[in-house]
């Protein structure tokens, strides 16, 4: 529970709508944080301590310690800030002049160092000394966090790459930054070059499951959770043995996020979008996927107990795991869209058998409330999730029930219809081709005969010879009818 006397970060917070997780979660924080390297690791503290009371002064202590190890002096400001506003008394939460001007020269030292070197490599006109040398710039703005500079230099990389390998460190590299820039767009331009069909790179095939992983993080930051669960269960196995400790493990993708984030990311995602048959074929039955999942094995469980029908049992594991995913910089915006389409499609399933339910019987098989129970399925029917109607006399709801024998009947004498309508049309036009007339555009020929409707008796054309002017009273009246029925 939140401590009595609440930070008043945490109530403006709250008041501004943004997510506070006052449960304990059920992450140990330093076993957590250990699995991660790189830049990831202070965005992850620093959502952690901003976002849960109870394990806000040990994340933040971190996050700061993690910045002051690094050279971005915007990301030591930003803890400092945190610290200052949820942990005042804090003794570390005083700022470090030294530090920053330290920092600052050594940076601008760096910047100006490599920039001299891109300016002599381009001078002697070595194309792969300049390619290396715009990497080793792009890099060090990326942990310095100057992230538009980082992307710019990777992108004058282009000109100087001579072989496919080289192609393929470049767009790797944006795709990483882009992550970081929560450019979402530019993941995906950056994996789909990659992947092109009409240019294949044999360099790329090493980087499958990272392509993949960074596939379905976009698609599950634009909400398109349905491809982004096929994105995950289709990462390639090999990522789930890397060595996360080992830096120099290529197969390792733990500065954008781990096998069990891919686990757990690719079981929510695939719990939201997938029906039961969908989710025993490409989930529990997909030989890739199961070695995520034995990473997870709840999300493992909570899959079986939806596949076999027990709905209560799988939200139950959900939720006792929603603290957790409220704490993950990728999934905290999707967890209450996440939830509700999962809770929804259980509700859709357990209501399928039957033509009507009482909010008792659904409120106990959901382990809720009647008053829940029915703000849910208001909720679901006003979607258009939920085909049924609620009688709140009877405290029931209804499946809407279609009469069978009538739909065809309806249906049927729309299709007499419309044929009656379409040979009508199809007679009259060969009629009035047989008295050689022609229906055009004002304008178009001197020759047309051109008919307006609502004019009466007059007919516009260059000629008064035509058949319309040699035909008779009568017979115009029968041809104004038949254009009017």
């Amino acid at each position: 529970m939140a401590s009595a006397v609440e930070s008043p970060f945490f109530v403006r917070a709250r008041r501004a709508g943004r997510p506070v997780v006052d449960d304990m979660p059920k992450i140990d924080l330093d076993t957590y944080i250990s699995n991660y390297r790189g830049r990831t690791r202070f965005d992850r503290l620093h959502l952690i301590g901003t976002t849960s009371p109870l394990l806000a002064p040990e994340a933040l202590k971190s996050a700061l310690l993690e910045a002051m190890q690094g050279r971005d002096v915007g990301r030591y400001e930003l803890a400092l800030n945190a610290m200052q506003e949820i942990i005042p008394k804090e003794a570390k939460a005083l700022q470090d002049p030294s530090w920053m001007d330290k920092t600052n020269q050594q940076v601008k030292a760096e910047s100006d160092r490599l920039e001299m070197e891109v300016k002599g490599y381009k001078n002697n006109l070595i194309k792969e000394s300049i390619r290396m040398g715009q990497d080793d710039l792009g890099q060090h703005f990326h942990q310095i966090g100057d992230l538009a500079n980082s992307v710019k230099a990777y992108g004058r990389m282009r000109d100087y790459c001579t072989t496919p390998s080289h192609v393929v460190i470049m767009n790797f590299r944006l795709i990483v930054v882009a992550i970081d820039q929560r450019n979402w767009l530019a993941v995906q331009t950056s994996v789909s070059k990659l992947r092109s069909p009409g240019q294949q790179f044999a360099e790329a095939q090493r980087l499958t499951a990272k392509l993949s992983a960074a596939m379905g993080l976009a698609l599950l930051a634009s909400g398109s959770y349905k491809e982004a669960a096929e994105e995950f269960i289709e990462t390639d196995p090999r990522m789930a043995q890397a060595r996360l400790d080992d830096p120099s493990d290529e197969e390792a993708f733990n500065e954008v996020l781990t096998p069990n984030d891919i686990a757990v990311y690719g079981g929510l995602c695939a719990l939201a979008s997938m029906d039961r048959i969908q989710l025993q074929k490409k989930v529990l039955g997909n030989g890739k996927f199961r070695s995520y999942l034995e990473l997870e094995p709840h999300i493992r469980r909570a899959i079986t107990f939806f596949v076999s029908s027990k709905y209560s049992s799988c939200l139950s594991i959900l939720e006792s795991y929603r603290s957790d995913y409220l704490l993950d910089i990728y999934l905290q915006p999707h967890v209450h869209e996440l939830y509700f389409r999962i809770r929804s499609k259980a509700i859709q399933q357990y209501f399928i058998p039957f033509s009507c339910a009482t909010f008792t019987a659904l409120a106990a098989a959901f382990d809720t409330d009647e008053q829940t129970i029915e703000h849910e399925l208001t909720s679901m029917i006003k979607r258009k999730d939920l085909d049924a109607r609620i009688d709140l006399v009877a405290r029931v709801l209804r499946a809407n029930t279609v009469d069978a024998r009538r739909k065809v009947h309806l249906d049927a004498i729309d299709t007499a219809t419309e044929y009656e309508r379409t040979a009508h049309l199809r007679i009259l036009r060969m009629e009035m081709l047989n008295a050689g007339m022609e229906v055009a555009e004002k304008g178009k020929s001197g020759n047309a005969v051109v008919f307006e409707s609502g004019l009466g008796d007059q007919a516009y054309g260059n000629d008064s010879n035509k058949p319309w002017a040699s035909m008779g009273e009568g017979g115009r009246k029968s041809l104004r009818s038949g254009l009017r029925g």
